[in-house]
């Protein structure tokens, strides 16, 4: 497996663009992105389980319930939620797609994302529909990207190149998120292609099972928006023979998804609003694959731990409160703590009790930009690892104008 450029547009037969149709006030900001395969596609998409749920998610699944899509339409500065309207709108963006692309409106899916409960305007999506389906290209990926950002400070995108049956295929990737980040069978908004014939059966497997180890795994702020979806396109154009089972095709296949898919997680980790560290937290050696994740969720979720990071304090104590309250079925006894850098590891409780550790050496590795916190439960061989990010005054400043 071999990292490549071009991301979404990696894939055969993907092209991309993005561009700012004024759905935004910033005219430097590029507010409306369009993915299309130029043949259809197997898709599957996951969607956030928060009751309150975006027009696009509603309308999306209704279009994706076969299995089939061929482009992906998403604005960002409004997130079309909890509006009267919001339904006719998304079926709206799609309709004007699908015009353009001699498509079915049907086969495609739809993202929104920005403010809640502010109304979305058709009008500036129809005015400038030509121009972003005419821009259309391999080179255009970038600009996608751009136009899904909303409090983003960086871009996050990713593409892996692998063989199947020695049939070289592709599997790219973007996404957008920074706030609002605790998802629950979903995250944000990410949108993936590939050019691997699969069934569609075998996709939506692989990507609901992906994502409990990945985007699940991430959490900002604590709060499930109400428009997080991954969304996956498979176009099939590669060449390789269809997976259609558990085989050794799919397991290189859910391999290359992976690294898609865990590289864009700690990306969204890492551009956290206001953070400045990159936050792991390692759980290992549990009973279960799920305490394991319960408990580094537990950690990298407590704002206690977060803030901690944030002013590089050793607060381990911190950490075994947040391991005590995550309902898990663990020995705090046998609990043992680490931090780590790239460079450095420092034990800073064995045994569920606290050791002599140099203040100093903790000072050096708190204060690093991607901080790993290693809890070693000692009750067994499973692993599991949480993304996450410092807590920062910053974080407090966007949030407490984020509409204005």
């Amino acid at each position: 497996m071999e990292y490549i450029s071009n991301s979404i547009t990696a894939p055969i037969g993907f092209n991309a663009n993005g561009i700012h149709c004024g759905i935004r006030k910033n005219k430097n900001k590029r507010d409306l992105a369009l993915i299309l395969s130029d043949s259809i596609c197997t898709a599957a998409c996951v969607y956030t389980k928060n009751l309150v749920k975006g027009a696009p998610i509603i309308v999306t699944q209704k279009n994706v319930s076969n299995g089939y899509a061929q482009a992906i339409i998403c604005n960002s500065g409004n997130a079309n939620t909890c509006n009267d309207n919001g339904v006719d709108i998304a079926m709206g963006m799609c309709e004007l797609a699908a015009d353009y692309l001699n498509i079915d409106p049907t086969d495609i899916i739809v993202a929104s994302t920005g403010v809640i409960g502010q109304k979305l305007s058709l009008e500036p999506i129809k005015k400038h529909m030509k121009e972003l389906c005419d821009g259309l290209s391999k080179e255009n990926n970038i600009y996608a990207t751009q136009a899904i950002m909303t409090t983003d400070t960086r871009i996050k995108e990713v593409a892996v190149s692998f063989e199947v049956n020695g049939v070289e295929c592709r599997i790219g990737g973007i996404a957008k998120g920074s706030g609002m980040i605790h998802p629950n069978m979903a995250t944000m908004l990410a949108f993936l292609t590939t050019d691997v014939h699969i069934s569609k059966e075998m996709l939506q497997k692989a990507l609901s099972e992906d994502i409990e180890d990945t985007f699940n795994m991430i959490s900002i702020d604590g709060d499930t928006s109400t428009n997080d979806m991954v969304s996956i396109l498979a176009n099939g154009q590669s060449g390789n023979i269809e997976i259609t089972e558990e085989n050794i095709a799919y397991a290189i296949f859910t391999e290359a998804l992976n690294a898609v898919t865990s590289t864009l997680s700690r990306m969204i980790a890492k551009d956290g609003e206001g953070a400045t560290k990159l936050l792991e937290c390692k759980a290992v050696n549990g009973p279960s694959k799920a305490v394991c994740q319960t408990v580094a969720k537990s950690v990298i979720c407590s704002n206690l731990v977060k803030a901690a990071m944030f002013g590089a304090d050793a607060n381990w104590g911190r950490i075994l409160c947040a391991i005590g309250y995550s309902g898990a079925d663990v020995d705090i006894s046998k609990i043992n703590v680490s931090f780590c850098s790239d460079t450095d590891a420092l034990m800073v409780c064995e045994k569920g009790y606290g050791v002599d550790f140099s203040e100093e050496l903790a000072k050096k590795i708190l204060s690093q930009e991607e901080i790993t916190i290693m809890i070693d439960l000692n009750l067994g061989e499973y692993n599991a690892t949480a993304y996450g990010c410092d807590l920062t005054y910053d974080y407090v400043k966007i949030n407490g104008d984020y509409r204005t």
